[in-house]
């Protein structure tokens, strides 16, 4: 426990803390380039939004003698990959052309919250080098965060206050769910992956990748997961053929595309806040419309301006010239998944180099096409291999983003 004149930080108390949390979050609008805010309908868990990472940890900062809970922070550590290298003379049995990759422990900080009451007092910095000193207790070489780009009191507390770097500038794609279902190309067969294929695939295609997750069998095998799915073209195999991850990796067709889909509806919620009367009318209307005529597949406006649900699709990965549309296919498919669980949108989150980004369909009002990942060093790089320092590396063509994060 820390204390700052009348202030106090100290570990979120699930007992008591619940219901003050939840206030606060419901003052602090949120979201990718402020057009969807975060509604506090946490299930009555605040800290579920970090609870299914290896190590995890949420803090609040209380005031007055009244304690009342004005601002929060929320942070887990895992170990992901920083980089890749060659094994020498194929030792252990690796082919000596094929990369490996090399891991640190790093440490993600999310949900920082400050009462807008509660502002400019130094609040957000207490929190977050409270939160580094438990990072660095436990081993966390590298600390990051994801704000917004044009959040400039967010950027600035960070990158002026907190000594982290502008690293990486990932898009954040959504796209609404329709009252109608999205076809799927008659031309592409998807198939659902078990965990254990899921995982052979990711691991010896996807392993050197930026952020890819060491733990990605928990990930894949955790409840809130609702599978991978492979897109190949049609003929290639069927439910009834699939071979097994390890024998069509010894021999891939021309070209396929994977994803998986990760249910943030039964995490947290989301609401579009601010829009007007008639706004909200059109909306409606189009959801009427598309309801009574589906066969017209109009694109609809969900209810959106309530509390709603999403699907995250992660995992995306696909080769060959015919990769983009089958990546399309798998998004139709996951639509539909959304569709039918009630969802309100289905949301990625992808480099803004990935080659596959021309198949994710999304609407530019409600994405991001600028997210801001700042990340600092947080003490020397122990990871296995040399890396050297990993906030000065040059991005990649693509990043894997962990939905236990989003």
């Amino acid at each position: 426990m820390e204390e700052l004149g009348v202030m106090v930080v100290r570990e979120f108390d699930p007992e008591k803390d619940c219901l003050s949390v939840e206030e606060v979050e419901r003052r602090c609008e949120v979201g990718p380039c402020g057009k969807l805010s975060l509604f506090t309908d946490l299930l009555g868990d605040p800290i579920c939004r970090v609870r299914h990472s290896p190590a995890f940890l949420m803090l609040v900062a209380e005031m007055g003698e009244e304690k009342e809970i004005v601002g929060m922070i929320r942070g887990c550590i895992k170990t992901v990959t920083c980089g890749k290298k060659f094994s020498r003379n194929g030792k252990n049995g690796n082919d000596p052309t094929k990369p490996l990759p090399i891991y640190t422990k790093v440490a993600y900080i999310l949900g920082l919250r400050v009462s807008p009451s509660h502002r400019r007092m130094g609040i957000g910095l207490k929190l977050v080098r409270r939160m580094e000193e438990w990072f660095r207790e436990n081993g966390a070489e590298y600390s990051y965060i994801a704000t917004e780009n044009d959040n400039q009191a967010s950027v600035k507390l960070f990158t002026h206050k907190c000594g982290y770097s502008k690293f990486r500038t990932p898009s954040i794609l959504v796209n609404p769910v329709f009252a109608h279902r999205v076809p799927v190309s008659d031309r592409v067969t998807v198939l659902k992956l078990t965990p254990s294929d899921a995982e052979t695939l990711y691991r010896r295609r996807y392993s050197t990748t930026e952020f890819f997750p060491r733990d990605i069998d928990s990930v894949l095998n955790n409840k809130l997961s609702l599978g991978t799915f492979l897109a190949v073209p049609r003929g290639t195999y069927s439910r009834e053929s699939w071979p097994g991850a390890d024998r069509f990796l010894l021999d891939p067709p021309e070209s396929w595309a994977v994803l998986s889909v990760w249910n943030c509806k039964d995490v947290f919620k989301l609401e579009v806040k601010g829009a007007s009367r008639v706004r909200r009318g059109f909306a409606k209307t189009t959801r009427i419309v598309d309801r009574a005529l589906p066969w017209l597949r109009l694109p609809s406006v969900p209810e959106v301006f309530r509390p709603f649900g999403l699907y995250f699709l992660y995992g995306l990965g696909g080769e060959g010239p015919r990769a983009v549309k089958l990546t399309k296919a798998l998004c139709a498919h996951a639509h539909n998944l959304a569709k039918e669980s009630g969802c309100g949108v289905v949301a990625t989150e992808v480099s803004s180099c990935e080659p596959l980004k021309l198949g994710i369909p999304h609407w530019k009002r409600l994405s991001c096409p600028e997210d801001l990942w700042c990340i600092k060093r947080l003490g020397e790089d122990y990871s296995d291999g040399s890396v050297g320092d990993w906030t000065k590396s040059p991005p990649g063509s693509s990043i894997f983003v962990d939905p236990r994060e989003f």
